[in-house]
């Protein structure tokens, strides 16, 4: 998503660098390509997560690409909060995001095929362009966003356990479209939090708010 902010700090750099010692061998091991997903809550770190993993992929020799959840929604931010607001049943994995388009990007990346045409959503204009991306001597996607625990092209996933009320901080940091003063968009995170609060047991790695790593038996 073009136009939006990434704040890579110090934490991030931490736990991916236990992931990566951890997957590692997986992914030398697997012929064909690896798809990791990275899922939270809004601000929980997703982003600057995968990003963060692909850097220390990359000093491993592993070439990687990051496709974010948030280009696959059906609108762009401003007018997916107007949808929200006008109607209370949009809100989900199914409704305001393309899971399917999703899928099957990763499912073309598993198949070895080195090109796939997905969104991209502008931030700043408010609009939503297919464009192709080269997938040629890619070995790691990363798929990151708030629902992407539920993919089913996933070799490994990771949960990133902080909640609305944890993250408060960063989204102040972060104040994309004024959400921590909007008490609808409050509202709308409490709802996203029981939505996927239970995803977390999908994970093979968890990230706690004390920035540990539980590896799940």
């Amino acid at each position: 998503m073009t136009g939006s902010i990434i704040l890579l700090e110090e934490l991030h750099k931490k736990v991916v660098c236990i992931i990566v010692t951890q997957l590692i061998e997986k992914i030398n091991t697997k012929p064909g390509r690896f798809i990791l997903t990275v899922a939270g809550e809004s601000g929980s770190g997703k982003s600057e997560t995968a990003r963060a993993i692909a850097e220390e992929l990359g000093k491993c020799g592993m070439q990687t690409i990051v496709l974010g959840q948030d280009d696959y929604c059906h609108l762009s931010p401003k007018f997916n909060d107007l949808k929200r607001k006008a109607d209370p049943d949009w809100l989900g994995p199914h409704v305001e995001v393309k899971m399917d388009v999703l899928e099957n990007n990763l499912r073309s990346a598993v198949h070895g095929e080195d090109e796939i045409t997905k969104p991209i959503i502008d931030t700043v204009e408010n609009t939503i362009e297919d464009t192709k991306i080269s997938l040629r001597d890619i070995k790691v996607v990363i798929a990151e966003g708030t629902y992407t625990s539920l993919l089913k092209n996933a070799d490994a996933r990771i949960f990133i356990d902080r909640t609305w009320i944890d993250t408060l901080k960063y989204r102040k940091k972060r104040n994309r479209r004024d959400e921590v003063n909007d008490p609808f968009t409050e509202q709308i995170l409490v709802t996203e939090h029981k939505i996927i609060s239970g995803h977390k047991y999908l994970a093979d790695f968890i990230i706690t708010d004390n920035l540990e790593v539980i590896i799940p038996e």
